[in-house]
């Protein structure tokens, strides 16, 4: 299955690489026609496989908080948000490689109380400064659990993030709401009364993985 935020991306690299392809074939020079063809079904193949949007099946539990994103745990600390849950946190780094599915998905079921477009640079999405430095969207859900903020974040190949969500709208955990194209990074915002379920380095998918569940 092939994600719908990637139609308009796969259709222009699609002609470009049938282009390519049809070039290549008409192409005297072996090297040269050899190149062309290779390079058309490579960025074809690497285009569908980035756009590859498989069906999960999500954990059952209101208190659970999943992982909205596929790719590897790179940070675990305590912090303190200053904007959206006011108050000291968990926060939970994800770091999605150009090979990982990139489609994200809610990690708990709730209301969206918060959004916020930041525009800014695209350093490697692994450097910590990239959390408060690169391009990004804030997004803050208000569940019956307490409050939850994820921020998808811009890397230094991705440049569009994409985000299906308006204010208050509700939404359930492992529903599909977006993606980072070619490459990025999501953190998790908790509150400190969640267990953590995950340690670093793992790898986590979206809507399946349980990063935490929220104790009363």
């Amino acid at each position: 299955m092939i994600t719908k935020y990637g139609y308009t991306t796969l259709g222009a690299v699609a002609l470009f690489s049938f282009l390519l392809i049809a070039i290549g074939i008409f192409v005297t020079n072996p090297y040269l026609k050899y190149i062309l063809i290779v390079l058309g079904i490579f960025c074809l193949g690497f285009t569908l496989n980035f756009f590859r949007d498989p069906e999960r099946k999500s954990p059952e539990g209101d208190n659970l908080i999943l992982s909205p994103a596929d790719g590897k745990i790179i940070s675990i600390i305590e912090t303190y948000d200053d904007e959206y849950l006011k108050s000291d946190c968990y926060k939970i780094s994800i770091f999605m490689s150009p090979l990982n599915v990139h489609v994200n998905r809610i990690p708990i079921s709730g209301r969206i109380e918060y959004l916020k477009y930041y525009p800014g640079k695209y350093l490697v999405a692994f450097e910590e400064k990239s959390s408060v430095n690169n391009e990004r969207m804030s997004i803050g859900v208000n569940s019956k659990f307490g409050k939850i903020k994820f921020v998808q974040i811009a890397g230094f190949i991705a440049r569009r993030i994409v985000t299906d969500l308006k204010i208050d709208q509700d939404v359930k955990a492992g529903e599909r709401f977006g993606m980072i194209k070619f490459g990025s990074r999501v953190d998790v915002f908790l509150p400190k009364n969640s267990k953590i379920k995950v340690n670093l380095r793992q790898k986590v998918y979206a809507g399946e993985t349980i990063l935490a569940t929220i104790e009363n």
